[in-house]
């Protein structure tokens, strides 16, 4: 989890709050990827076994094993029970998963964060960046949210490059703690709704 995001905190209408729940709930697909099960769980540890997919990414299940991944499924399915998050993966068929995403929804805000990763044979190919432009317009448009916020480690230039090429405000820097207590720094960027309609 990372604490004090988003940075900016404009109190939803209790209206939009309860439609922003129901769109989470009743959410399925997500481009070409369909929400994760439990039976999906060792083609997922597959995918975070990767060092190119786990090295960057702070909220992934620690310590790494079939069952925690099976917890962390779960976990994202009470979430969507509570309109709060939602976790996809992009399967090819045959229990392999090439790649997931992982969106947090803070209703009252209407906001969310996105994370994810991609096998390392996507990478170098600009399909992560088409891919996440698709999520941030879906998440505006389909949850009805107002703001996007995203982290990135210090490390992590091409999710940096990403969205500074993308037009997202860098907003500082705040503290990110791992599922084991361990934490690393995280920059931090915000994107409007309507900065993102014209920026389009």
């Amino acid at each position: 989890m990372t604490e004090g995001i988003p940075i900016t905190r404009h109190p939803a209408p209790p209206e939009q709050v309860e439609r922003i729940r129901a769109a989470v709930r009743e959410a399925e697909q997500l481009n070409d990827s369909r929400l994760a099960r439990p039976e999906d769980a060792e083609g997922l540890y597959a995918l975070f076994s990767e060092p190119k997919v786990n090295a960057p990414i702070y909220s992934l299940p620690r310590p790494l094993t079939v069952e925690t991944v099976r917890l962390f499924i779960e976990d994202h399915q009470a979430q969507q029970a509570r309109g709060e998050g939602l976790l996809f993966v992009r399967d090819t068929g045959g229990g392999q998963i090439m790649g997931y995403s992982d969106i947090q929804v803070w209703p009252e805000w209407a906001a969310g964060e996105i994370g994810g990763g991609l096998h390392p044979s996507l990478h170098s190919k600009g399909t992560g960046t088409k891919g996440a432009a698709q999520t941030f317009t879906w998440m505006f448009e389909a949850l009805h949210l107002d703001l996007i916020c995203e982290t990135a480690s210090l490390e992590n230039v091409i999710t940096q490059r990403m969205l500074d090429g993308m037009g997202f405000r860098r907003m500082g820097q705040v503290t990110s703690r791992r599922t084991d207590g361990t934490t690393r720094e995280s920059l931090v960027w915000e994107m409007t709704r309507q900065e993102w309609t014209a920026s389009r």
